[in-house]
């Protein structure tokens, strides 16, 4: 078992992180934290030799579609019904002035 926090170890935290707290804030992260670290102490004495490093504990998998070349529709027939068109591309309007 570690060692409680005291009040100047988390108001030094705070400073650090540049955080107001107040006295009742201070007591209760006090606490808090303790417990924190506590848990973190005993994962810490947990013996994992063999157990393999993970970046999830559950095995993920691609949930979208493969990315597979597919017909689409014809670039002049789609600019042609197009309201503006200019070098082959859609013509919009100048968005805050820039340059087309």
């Amino acid at each position: 078992m570690s060692r409680r926090l005291s009040p100047s170890d988390v108001e030094h935290v705070a400073q650090l992180a540049r955080l107001a707290l107040t006295a009742d804030e201070v007591e209760q992260l006090a606490e808090q934290l303790t417990v924190i670290l506590d848990h973190a102490q005993d994962v810490a004495a947990l013996d994992l030799e063999g157990v393999p490093p993970t970046a999830h504990p559950l095995p993920l998998t691609n949930v979208l579609r493969p990315d597979d070349v597919r017909p689409s529709l014809d670039r002049d027939e789609v600019l042609a019904q197009a309201p503006s068109t200019e070098d082959h591309r859609f013509r919009v309007p100048r968005i805050l002035g820039e340059a087309p």
